[in-house]
């Protein structure tokens, strides 16, 4: 049997830091013992030497057996493994680990039923409910590939998702809450298999009795998702090399088509296992609250798989920082599951502290088994960080990664030998991750000297191996600027403590309310509207999401539209196509877009334009006049 504790334990972090660095291979293969392997590996990593590496290349396993199977076999079968909490339906459902391996094994019986096999890709489209969980691992038993896309998307994106992934199922529910109203999704579903030119061969659908849509209202052929569950006879987990793909799940990049990053399953079981006693201080039996979505990479790594992983228990969430009931729903959930640890974006702390400016509502509870508050998924600022340590009194660790790396690049290790905490620093590098900072030239630069951030390569465990389909993308949007690094598109500098601070993105992926959306992907939509001849749309400061979308737009020549109208019918398009999620409300109309004389659009010096910077033409520019007009036209944000 696999050892339960973290191979580190009582070790330094500089100890362990540079025994990762110095012989990851060595390393990570010890940390591999923290799992049950169907086959154990005798080699850590196989690296070129250049782009392409395989963690744990002669291992096989089946992540759902270390998650579940594994700890029912070890008498933990009546822990909790998922607590459902739902602000939006009023209900609390509580699944054992026993419960949940079957609910798993069950709905894979049925996929597998229906012709779905290893290494067939599986579509997921639904809201925080546990069936959302239950079909990412029932899908991962059968050594199959999930897809999971966010149900804030609109139809166009799942079609987009659905050309990309060619997935042989889709499992959706019928719909989602929100405060003031229900999300009909299979509408969304039904269209984006219209639009897409890959048609799946079986749909699959949760029927919530909360959203009026029926299958029958939609296609004969759809499943009901609870019948075929129970109709068929649960299957054991299918062994499968460490290195098969787990999953897919697709990131924001500079232009509309999303990037579909590859997880392996060895190497994401074994970060997944490592990090959370390491970085979270959670340890078997104890319960981890993370206020995410699990279309998003925290989700799949925080909500779903690590804590199952380290044998802990889960809380899945459906409901709003805020208004369900009020702000101090994050703190009643914590205090009656008894958290030891809550995670969630800084937008949500931002919004709580709007509506409780003086904290009265945590003093409402007890909030004794709480050990700290993480932030993750975009800059904490520093009012924010200050404000949630002294209403919770408790440490606030900020900590920075990516939908590539699947798990904290940057953190203040918890459970391993807690560092000083510092205002506007996600504190040092994880072990496994050597990360510098360069200039353009791939140069380091001085402590305290700004500039892009880098990860030596290989990356570690946990990490993508890939983008899907696309090797060449893989090379140019994240090896071909600095050789032998990974890019990770963030600026910052390191301090003479070896503390990193971020600072933004270098490339046009913005940040709104902890969602990386492309720049690209909205320009694309906004374009296809008759009246826009061109638009750039760059992200600004916003006090409350951290930024949000704005719209500049150069109408068609002879366009006799007024601007409230074109706004409202831009607003709309964007909600239609992309998604209620990128929060777009501004648009702005003006004469000319500034351009290099390359025809490069000056996003980063029209940011500093309406945020009030003092701004100088850029040697680069092509018409400086354009700058000009475009200042004395630009609402100041």
């Amino acid at each position: 049997m696999g050892k339960q504790t973290p191979q580190t334990s009582g070790s330094t972090y500089q100890a362990v830091f540079d025994r990762a660095a110095q012989d990851p291979a060595g390393f990570w293969l010890e940390q591999a013992d923290l799992l049950d392997w169907h086959t154990p590996p005798s080699r850590g990593l196989d690296y070129d030497g250049a782009e392409s590496w395989q963690w744990y290349p002669d291992g096989q396993l089946n992540i759902t057996y270390q998650a579940l199977d594994r700890w029912v076999e070890q008498g933990r079968g009546e822990q909790p493994a998922v607590i459902w909490d739902s602000a939006m339906t009023d209900q609390q459902v509580t699944y054992s680990y026993a419960e949940l391996l079957d609910q798993v094994a069950r709905l894979a019986g049925a996929l597998r039923a229906n012709g779905i096999e290893r290494g067939d890709r599986v579509l997921i489209y639904m809201p925080m409910i546990p069936e959302a969980l239950i079909a990412m691992l029932a899908v991962a038993r059968l050594g199959a590939v999930h897809v999971v896309t966010f149900g804030g998307f609109a139809s166009k994106e799942v079609a987009t998702r659905l050309d990309d992934a060619t997935p042989k199922a889709v499992l959706a529910a019928n719909g989602g809450v929100e405060p003031a109203r229900a999300i009909r999704y299979l509408p969304n579903v039904a269209d984006a298999i219209e639009r897409a030119n890959h048609k799946p061969d079986v749909v699959m659908v949760k029927q919530r009795a909360e959203i009026d849509d029926a299958i029958a209202d939609f296609d004969s052929s759809w499943l009901d998702l609870d019948e075929q569950l129970w109709a068929n006879q649960p299957v054991d987990a299918v062994p499968v090399a460490a290195t098969d793909p787990l999953y897919l799940l697709h990131t924001s990049g500079t232009t509309s088509k999303p990037k579909a990053v590859v997880r392996d399953q060895g190497g994401y079981a074994v970060a997944s296992a490592w990090s959370v006693p390491n970085i979270y201080n959670i340890e078997a039996g104890e319960t981890m609250f993370v206020a995410s979505d699990v279309g998003w990479v925290v989700g799949h790594t925080y909500i779903v798989y690590a804590p199952l992983i380290a044998g802990a228990t889960t809380v899945v969430y459906e409901g709003k920082p805020v208004g369900t009931p009020d702000a101090g729903a994050f703190w009643r959930v914590a205090s009656e599951h008894k958290a030891k640890m809550i995670f969630s974006a800084p937008t949500a702390y931002r919004a709580i502290r709007a509506a409780d400016p003086t904290g009265d509502q945590w003093q409402r509870y007890d909030m004794s088994a709480l050990d700290a508050v993480f932030s993750a998924g975009e800059r904490l600022d520093e009012d924010t960080y200050h404000w949630l340590g002294e209403v919770t009194g408790k440490p606030v660790v900020d900590h920075w990664w990516q939908t590539e790396t699947g798990w904290p690049i940057v953190a203040n290790l918890r459970g391993l030998d807690p560092m000083p905490l510092k205002a506007g620093s996600p504190s040092v590098a994880v072990p496994g991750y050597q990360v510098g900072v360069v200039n353009p030239l791939g140069e380091p630069v001085q402590p305290g000297a700004e500039g892009n951030i880098v990860i030596k390569l290989p990356l570690p465990p946990g990490a993508m191996v890939g983008l899907y389909g696309e090797p060449e993308r893989f090379h140019s949007s994240y090896m071909a600027a600095f050789p032998g690094y990974y890019e990770t598109g963030d600026t910052g500098y390191m301090d003479d403590e070896g503390y990193v601070f971020v600072l933004g993105r270098s490339d046009d992926v913005i940040n709104v309310a902890g969602h990386r959306l492309s720049t690209g992907t909205l320009e694309a939509v906004i374009a296809e509207h008759p009246a826009v001849a061109e638009t750039a749309v760059i992200g600004v400061a916003d006090g409350l999401k951290g930024q949000k979308p704005v719209a500049y737009v150069v109408l068609t020549a002879g366009t006799d539209i007024a601007p409230q109208q074109l706004s409202e019918e831009l607003v709309a398009k964007v909600r239609h196509d992309f998604g209620a999620v990128a929060a777009f409300r501004d648009v702005e109309i003006v004469w000319g877009l500034p351009k290099t004389r390359s025809g490069k659009i000056l996003r980063r010096t029209m940011r500093s334009i309406v945020e009030g910077d003092d701004v100088s033409a850029p040697a680069t520019i092509d018409d400086a006049g354009v700058l000009d007009t475009f200042a004395e036209q630009t609402t100041r944000f």
